[in-house]
């Protein structure tokens, strides 16, 4: 499921998930335009946690929230995995890879 965030009431409600996938991108970045179909590829996968999208040019203050609260400098495009809000894995550019965030989940799943 993809969430689009559009004010501070959804950081925090991506914040306050047991897990969640925050993903900043740039309408205007050539970079963004792979890891955008990287990003609908891992939700239209096996996991059904929630991807909460970021447009970094028209939210770019929300953007910047969410860096501060989690502690991962600002880049896009970037994915950044929270369980219950703290980071448990991040990747930004030509890294962001549905394969690599189904992993991670996988990870996060067993232990």
């Amino acid at each position: 499921m993809i969430l689009p965030v559009e004010d501070e009431a959804a950081v925090e409600q991506a914040m306050g998930a047991p897990r969640a996938v925050i993903y900043k991108h740039s309408p205007r970045c050539g970079v963004c335009v792979a890891s955008d179909q990287e990003i609908r590829h891992f939700v239209d996968g096996p996991c059904d946690i929630p991807v909460y999208w970021i447009d970094v040019v028209a939210r770019g203050r929300l953007s910047q929230l969410v860096a501060a609260q989690v502690g991962v400098t600002h880049e896009s495009p970037q994915v950044i995995l929270l369980e219950r809000g703290r980071v448990v894995w991040h990747a930004s550019h030509w890294e962001v890879r549905a394969s690599d965030l189904e992993e991670q989940v996988t990870r996060l799943s067993t232990r």
